[in-house]
């Protein structure tokens, strides 16, 4: 049985791995049309293609389109090929930015910090070992979830410091393209009468972390920008959400300097001991599709397990 009408899409902007990925599998198996821009190089696709051929096997429309998400020849290019597969009574029914492109980089000179190398050379000492050895071990036994070691763990960041360009790309890609995909699917009337844009941040909207301030910029600049989406395009029937999920293992976190620390301690935070998964928010989505999700507008849903409420 399909969950969701024949002729509704989902748009997923970032949907080869993570996120996008797993919200484009779970719509196309309970019914939903999907479409998926992605920006990946060719050695990435003997990854990827496996996964779109499990999408393709649940029986509905899809196209991948690896291009630049955030050109405006490459959404233009979206929109032409929209037109063609939609057809007469097709229209776009999701949204999903999920975009993952941004700078990771410190705002200010690093100043040593000893703390955490002194623990570890007084826990050598005390133990007859090399502070190499524990060093070592700590990261591998993160690896491994012994997770109450994360404050062992040093997190390596670049000596290379943000620049306006770095901090100007971020906040566009990660945040205020969101607005101009928006506004090209409305001028090119693809959008379903009861359509839903849905964006996604993480806690570092409100807490700063080393190397996030890009995109820390971005998230909150997308969270305003939805807002603005939420009130303005409300008359067209269009609905605005942000997605705040917990630490979630994707390709876009471990590029982030000191990313299994932040593992760590997000399974140890966790009421429910574990971190979210892309299958979580896909599920989510999936949810915030049906017509009953219709009255949620302009809102940060969080989608975590309780972990941002939830101190040790």
């Amino acid at each position: 049985m399909k969950d969701y009408c024949d002729d509704h899409w989902a748009v997923i902007l970032g949907g080869s791995s993570g996120f996008g990925l797993a919200t484009a599998k779970k719509l196309a198996r309970h019914g939903m049309n999907v479409l998926v821009v992605h920006r990946d190089r060719r050695g990435a696709m003997r990854r990827i293609e496996p996964e779109f051929e499990k999408i393709r096997q649940c029986g509905r429309g899809f196209v991948a389109m690896n291009l630049d998400a955030l050109s405006e020849e490459g959404r233009g290019r979206v929109v032409d090929t929209l037109r063609e597969q939609l057809g007469e009574r097709g229209r776009v029914r999701l949204l999903l930015h999920s975009i993952a492109f941004g700078n990771l980089k410190p705002v200010a000179p690093a100043v040593d910090d000893n703390r955490v190398a002194q623990a570890v050379e007084k826990l050598a000492s005390r133990l007859g070992v090399a502070a190499e050895a524990v060093s070592e071990a700590v990261s591998d036994l993160l690896v491994d979830g012994v997770n109450p070691l994360y404050s062992l763990a040093e997190a390596q960041y670049g000596s290379t410091l943000i620049e306006p360009e770095d901090m100007e790309r971020t906040i566009f890609s990660m945040g205020t393209s969101m607005l101009f995909w928006v506004q090209d699917l409305h001028a090119a009337g693809l959008f379903a009468d009861d359509a839903r844009v849905l964006g996604m941040t993480s806690e570092g909207n409100e807490v700063a972390w080393k190397g996030y301030a890009a995109v820390a910029a971005a998230k909150v600049a997308l969270e305003s920008v939805s807002r603005a989406i939420a009130v303005e395009f409300a008359a067209h029937g269009i609905r605005s959400n942000i997605i705040q999920a917990g630490i979630t293992p994707t390709p876009a976190l471990a590029l982030i300097p000191g990313s299994a620390r932040m593992k760590a301690s997000a399974e140890l935070r966790n009421p429910f001991g574990r971190t979210t998964t892309p299958q979580d928010v896909a599920d989510f989505i999936a949810l915030m599709c049906t017509d009953e999700a219709a009255w949620v507008n302009g809102s940060i849903l969080r989608v975590d397990g309780g972990e941002h409420v939830s101190s040790f």
